[in-house]
């Protein structure tokens, strides 16, 4: 006998069901957004597949973190200026060590390194925590220690090994390249919206700093013992109080959850990939709840990173003066890729430079940011957004340096054409 269809459901809604089913399976299909590339071993051997840093970093958008060992803009502040910068930024390192500018006790500067990985065309590992990066814009740096990035082992599925882990003072270099057509990490990226009490966010999800693939697991106590959940299978997880969690799995079983940090207030961040600002990382103070829905894919490909070059743009100063030329913002940021970082109450946000049209200090510690997008969002505490800054470069010809307090800065408008 032939199969009838039902006759409850038209032909336009079957094929819209069947363009829907086709829609998702071909975004779990979609895996251009994993980190992967070339592994060269110091015994000589080649690694290549997918790449995952400990048990964290696996996509392009994900952050690189470490310091910068060589500081190159200083020398455009004269003595004075400098012996202010080292005398404000002692202060800050004796009492507020969030700080990413500080100087050590003979008076060296240090700066903290913050990019993507999309960013980065090659790694050159130097020993313990030290590395060697070129960007993709051709800027090399020097750096060193600061986070794990630099000593973590790399992971790597191999296409025809399998996966090999790869301790870091093992390897001479980490070459990346986009994912070839046909290869498949065997895995999917989490996906959805984090409800907070500034807003909801939307976009590629990291739990705790590191769950981010379907088969990363939750951790957790219930009254009857320890379970471990695949987050792939979980639906939503909903703050209940400061030490427990209510999570919701996709056949509708529901579990009262405490004991561990992927379910109470020492939860290190719920890292929300959004499309309009960036990377978002919101504390258990500001986190009320995570909804997961199948993701549109994997995120951006190494591709659709960009050689990023120097930022440029227009400084007005309280005084009403104007200052156009490449720009070089906290004696530190100059491209594009690079990283402003701010908080939003318990929300940190750090977001691309080329993302931003103007910043606006509106205050003694925050400053009104606009994106290119037309976003508004004011950040407060990080250095880029307070008088913490180091202050702003404009060079306005060949050889002029304009060097511009961040207190006179009253506003930067980036030109990114």
């Amino acid at each position: 006998m032939l199969n009838r269809i039902n006759p409850l459901i038209s032909i336009p809604a079957l094929l819209l069901m069947l363009f829907v089913c086709a829609q998702r399976a071909q975004a779990k299909d979609d895996h251009k957004g994993f980190i992967y590339g070339r592994v060269v071993t110091e015994s000589g051997t080649e690694y290549t597949g997918f790449l995952r840093w400990g048990n964290q970093e696996a996509f392009w958008d994900d952050l690189f973190h470490s310091a910068k060992e060589n500081f190159p803009f200083v020398e455009y502040l004269d003595d004075d200026e400098l012996e202010d910068l080292r005398r404000s930024r002692r202060r800050q390192y004796s009492f507020f060590k969030k700080w990413k500018i500080t100087f050590d006790d003979e008076g060296a500067l240090s700066r903290m390194f913050i990019c993507r990985f999309g960013d980065i065309k090659r790694i050159e590992p130097r020993g313990e925590g030290e590395a060697d990066l070129v960007m993709k814009s051709g800027t090399e740096y020097e750096v060193e220690g600061a986070a794990d990035d630099v000593t973590s082992d790399i992971h790597v599925k191999d296409a025809t090994l399998g996966v090999i882990d790869l301790h870091w003072d093992k390897i001479d270099l980490i070459e990346f390249t986009a994912v070839p057509r046909g290869a498949d990490p065997g895995v999917w990226r989490l996906y959805g919206t984090v409800d907070t009490d500034e807003g909801s966010f939307k976009g590629y999800i990291q739990w705790d700093k590191q769950e981010c693939i379907n088969t990363d697991k939750l951790d957790g106590d219930t009254e009857d013992g320890e379970v471990s959940i695949d987050m792939g299978r979980i639906k939503s997880i909903e703050k209940r109080s400061r030490r427990a969690s209510t999570v919701v799995l996709s056949d509708g079983r529901e579990l009262e959850l405490e004991g561990s940090n992927d379910v109470n207030h020492e939860n290190r961040g719920i890292m929300v990939e959004d499309p309009r600002y960036g990377r978002v990382t919101i504390g258990w103070k500001a986190f009320e709840k995570a909804t997961f829905t199948d993701p549109p894919g994997s995120g951006p490909g190494y591709d659709d990173f960009p050689a990023r070059g120097q930022l440029k743009g227009t400084v007005t100063t309280e005084d009403g003066d104007t200052y156009t030329g490449r720009l070089v913002i906290d004696l530190d940021e100059s491209e594009g890729w690079e990283i402003l970082n701010g908080d939003l109450g318990d929300i940190a946000f750090d977001v691309p430079f080329y993302k931003i049209a103007r910043l606006e200090p509106t205050g003694r510690d925050e400053c009104l940011v606009v994106l290119t997008g037309g976003e508004k969002i004011t950040l407060e505490e990080g250095q880029d957004v307070s008088d913490n800054n180091a202050g702003v470069l404009v060079f306005t010809g060949e050889k002029e340096v304009v060097y511009i307090e961040w207190d006179d800065v009253a506003k930067i408008e980036f030109d990114h054409k």
